[in-house]
């Protein structure tokens, strides 16, 4: 049996609100198995690998503080969909019912 393992890795920087950083690495790993049988003729030598890549590029993150407005404003830009979405359904139920009710006055309602 052989076993490979890719591990990707790209170094990282947390920048806290109070100005700390905390340096660290994002890891993810990718496995693959294959049978190996020389009697098959599947070729390759049984073992475990390893493959590191080191990422040239550096991640940062950076917290920031969130204001009482900004808050506010997308409490508002949600409950402003809310109504957009609730709108449009009552608009679209309304004109339905009411185009049944004028095909059943007419009698071209099966």
């Amino acid at each position: 049996m052989m076993f490979y393992h890719y591990i990707k890795i790209v170094p990282t920087t947390y920048v806290r609100v109070d100005g700390s950083t905390l340096l660290t690495n994002q890891f993810s790993v990718t496995r693959h198995s294959k049978q190996v049988s020389l009697f098959t003729g599947e070729s390759g030598m049984p073992g475990i690998f390893f493959s590191y890549e080191l990422s040239p590029l550096m991640v940062k993150y950076t917290e920031k503080a969130k204001s009482f407005g900004h808050f506010a404003t997308n409490t508002c830009a949600i409950i402003g969909g809310v109504f957009t979405v609730a709108g449009l359904i009552d608009s679209l139920l309304y004109h339905s019912v009411r185009a049944i009710q004028k095909k059943i006055e007419l009698g071209k309602y099966n």
